[in-house]
């Protein structure tokens, strides 16, 4: 199970092991034969992911002092958030971006004590969590279903969920 004590925000010494960790896991992601995350491998999303990380938004989950894995909530909309989902005028919702887990440490049910740690110590007056993922992954999109998350349907090849607090 995972430790509150193992899950903090990121700090700015993080960013760059962030980056590393989700560049490993995207290169794992691509020699996998998935179509996701190739434009992280590019530098693509560097500077977001340093000033989401800046914000206090991004959070590190370590084992051992070893970074295992990230994820990112907001509670406000990005361009790709309405994007996705549309423009959100109640302001209701927090959005998960970027949950990646180290490729030595997957199928050990990390992901899914993320989401259970996120439900249990993340504080908002938001009503739901949102997010989004490649349409054609199915085990990742089993994987949102199986954890609580409510399918919306696909904009441009995403399938959008989101899970009521």
């Amino acid at each position: 199970m995972l430790r509150t004590e193992n899950v903090r925000l990121a700090v700015s010494d993080d960013g760059q092991r962030i980056i590393n960790l989700l560049k490993t896991t995207a290169q794992w992601i691509q020699n996998h034969g998935i179509n996701q995350w190739q434009y992280l491998l590019s530098g693509g999303e560097d500077k977001e992911i340093l000033e989401a990380v800046k914000q206090q938004e991004t959070y590190i989950v370590l084992s051992d002092e070893e970074l295992i894995a990230t994820f990112t909530l907001s509670d406000t909309q990005s361009d790709w958030d309405r994007h996705i989902f549309g423009e959100n005028h109640e302001e209701d919702s927090v959005y998960l971006h970027r949950l990646a887990i180290l490729p030595s440490q997957m199928a050990k049910g990390i992901g899914k004590e993320i989401l259970h740690w996120i439900d249990n110590n993340y504080s908002t007056d938001k009503s739901y969590l949102k997010l989004d993922c490649v349409a054609d992954n199915s085990k990742l999109n089993q994987f949102y279903v199986a954890n609580g998350f409510q399918y919306l349907g696909e904009t441009d090849q995403h399938s959008k969920y989101q899970k009521k607090w």
